[in-house]
């Protein structure tokens, strides 16, 4: 196994690719995730992008740990809190004993738990239909199809009838998902667990789940399969190797690559962050706002482009308004000045979108990753006169802590804090 963290580089000696690893490697998927490079002499240079997670060659297998994070686990944390849900309770030690469980066996070990309690409660069953030739009428008589097909015959009748089943895209999307943890997860344990599942869900949903995105795009949650929200959101983001959109990635991989885009979801974890720490106080928080008016075409009389940050909090100071553009960045500033293109777009958010009770400085916070002994820089823009016409604020996020606070007492203080270092 080949380890490295996100946004390293790392030559390896001894390695040489199979045919198939290639044409893993030359994907366009893979590529913008992490870079595999043939080298002279059987070495291999490997880059990481912003991804995290494991990628299986047949030359070896390449796991690419978080940077700004203590362990996999609080990649799933993340997943689950942005998605507004509770922390999930996993113990991968007990569970997991063949050494520290990489990304996407702690994913299967997941999805394997949720099917599990569905089996334990009961599958859901729904009324399909079903379209079949029976000797007898059943529903309703499919009278063009019985001329074309069984002209003067009664004993075979073309029907078209409801039936209570269990083979509802419901239950094939969790035994997809069992099944190929049970065939492809490293650990025994998780194998085992999986089977075991796999061989109950193919008795009750026998029917392949066909295409993923089709069948997550016909899914619709009531009162009568809500219970299956967290099983489906573990098993599509193992069965898309970490690759549908809104699981927080760019597009699906094959099974043999587990891929989770740490950029989008930093900036789905820090929306729900604010959306939480602003609840009951007055502000709203609106993730991804558009605005068309910001950038103008004076030729055409028309908007130019669309300007939309992350986060955009608003509200009021004492009776006066108060709109407070917020630029989320998976970017570890500690110890470096922030990056010029970050700052010419957080400025552009001040300028047009941020408003300062009592005409003060208009002002963009720049959210990133960071230790809590980080500075916190402040950037301000000077016209020709001196005056002062925006700034930009960094404010850091420590993630393991805000991950630990977030399950225990300090949940409320340490969101009280964000809210309060980003409205300062």
């Amino acid at each position: 196994m080949v380890t490295l963290r996100e946004y390293e580089t790392r030559v390896v000696e001894g390695v040489r690719l199979s045919s198939a690893d290639r044409a893993l490697c030359a994907g366009e998927q893979l590529a913008g995730r992490l870079q595999v490079r043939e080298l002279a002499g059987g070495r291999m240079e490997l880059t990481a992008g912003p991804c995290v997670g494991v990628v299986r060659l047949d030359a070896c297998e390449i796991r690419v740990l978080p940077k700004y994070l203590g362990e996999e686990l609080d990649v799933l944390r993340m997943l689950e809190y942005a998605a507004g849900r509770g922390l999930p309770a996993l113990d991968a030690a007990r569970t997991v004993r063949e050494g520290a469980p990489h990304l996407r066996d702690l994913v299967a070990l997941l999805a394997t738990e949720h099917c599990e309690r569905l089996l334990a409660r009961g599958v859901r069953r729904d009324y399909v239909t079903v379209e079949d030739e029976l000797p007898a009428v059943r529903g309703r008589l499919l009278a063009d199809r019985q001329v074309l097909r069984h002209y003067g015959r009664l004993d075979r009748l073309a029907c078209r009838f409801d039936e209570h089943d269990a083979d509802i895209v419901d239950n094939r999307l969790c035994a997809a998902a069992v099944d190929l943890a049970a065939r492809t997860a490293r650990s025994p344990t998780v194998r085992a667990r999986a089977r075991r599942a796999a061989t109950r869900f193919a008795q009750v949903a026998p029917t392949p789940l066909g295409d993923l995105r089709t069948a997550l795009a016909g899914l619709d949650y009531h009162r009568h399969n809500s219970h299956y929200e967290s099983a489906h959101r573990w098993a599509a983001l193992l069965l898309s190797g970490g690759g549908i959109t809104d699981l927080f990635a760019r597009g699906p991989l094959t099974s043999r690559a587990f891929l989770i885009d740490m950029n989008v979801l930093f900036e789905s974890f820090a929306t729900r962050l604010l959306q939480e720490a602003a609840a009951g106080t007055g502000y709203d928080v609106r993730g991804q706002s558009r605005h068309a008016g910001v950038l103008h075409d004076e030729r055409t009389g028309r908007s130019y482009t669309e300007v939309r940050p992350d986060v955009l909090l608003s509200g009021s100071v004492d009776g006066a308004p108060l709109r407070r553009p917020v630029d989320i960045k998976y970017k570890l500033y500690e110890g470096r000045r922030l990056a010029a293109p970050d700052l010419y777009q957080a400025f552009l958010y001040a300028h047009a979108l941020a408003r300062q009770p009592g005409g003060g400085t208009p002002t963009c916070v720049l959210l990133h990753p960071g230790g809590t002994s980080a500075s916190r820089d402040s950037v301000a823009v000077h016209r020709w006169d001196g005056a002062t016409s925006a700034r930009v604020r960094s404010v850091s996020l420590d993630l393991p802590s805000v991950l630990g606070a977030l399950g225990g007492a300090e949940r409320t203080a340490t969101l009280t804090r964000l809210l309060a270092a980003v409205l300062e």
